[in-house]
C-alpha cells in the first residue's frame, strides 16, 4: 500500500511543483507593449547603458528557490548573448550586502538592480516571482514570464531589429 501512495503521490508532487513555477511568473496586468523609458533602479556598479540595447528584465530574490533556479539560465542566457549586445537585469527589493553574500554561493553573471522602495514591482504589477520581461531595442516590452520560459527565438527576435 505504500508504494501505491508513493507512486500516485510522486507525480501529484512534481505536477504542482510544475504549476507553482508557472504561477509564480505573475503579473496583475500584461506588461507587454508597454514601453520603458527610464528604468529607475539602483546599481551597485556603474549602469549599464540601456538605450537601443535589447534587455531582459528579471524580477527575482534570494529568498526565492524558484529564482535560485533560474539564475544559471539566465547566466547562460547572458553570456550565449551578451557579445550580441543583450544586456540582463535582475532586479530585487533586498539590500546590496544580502545579495553580495547569496552571490558567494549563486554566483550571478549579469547585472543586478536594486528597488529597495518596490516602486518598480508596482509599475509593472509584479505578483509572483521570478518574473522575466524581454524588452527591444526602442525599450518595449515584447514578451514576459517565467525566465525558464524564454525561448531562443523569443531573444533572437530583438537581436535582430
Amino acid at each position: 500500500m505504500k508504494r501505491f501512495s508513493f507512486l500516485v503521490v510522486l507525480p501529484l508532487v512534481a505536477l504542482s511543483l510544475f504549476l507553482g513555477q508557472q504561477v509564480l511568473a505573475t503579473a496583475s496586468k500584461s506588461n507587454v507593449g508597454t514601453v520603458i523609458k527610464d528604468l529607475k533602479v539602483r546599481f551597485s556598479g556603474k549602469s549599464p547603458e540601456l538605450a537601443g540595447k535589447p534587455y531582459v528584465l528579471e524580477f527575482w530574490a534570494t529568498w526565492c528557490p524558484p529564482c535560485r533556479q533560474s539564475i544559471p539560465h539566465l547566466n547562460a542566457v547572458y553570456k550565449k548573448y551578451k557579445d550580441r549586445g543583450l544586456e540582463i537585469i535582475g532586479v530585487t527589493d533586498e539590500d546590496k550586502q544580502t545579495v553580495r553574500t547569496f552571490e558567494k554561493t549563486v554566483p550571478i553573471e549579469y547585472t543586478v538592480g536594486y528597488d529597495p522602495y518596490k516602486k518598480v514591482n508596482e509599475d509593472f504589477g509584479i505578483q509572483g516571482i521570478p518574473h522575466a520581461m524581454i524588452v527591444d531595442s526602442t525599450g518595449k516590452i515584447v514578451w514576459e514570464g517565467h525566465p525558464m520560459s524564454m525561448k531562443d527565438s523569443d531573444i533572437e527576435a530583438v537581436l535582430k531589429k
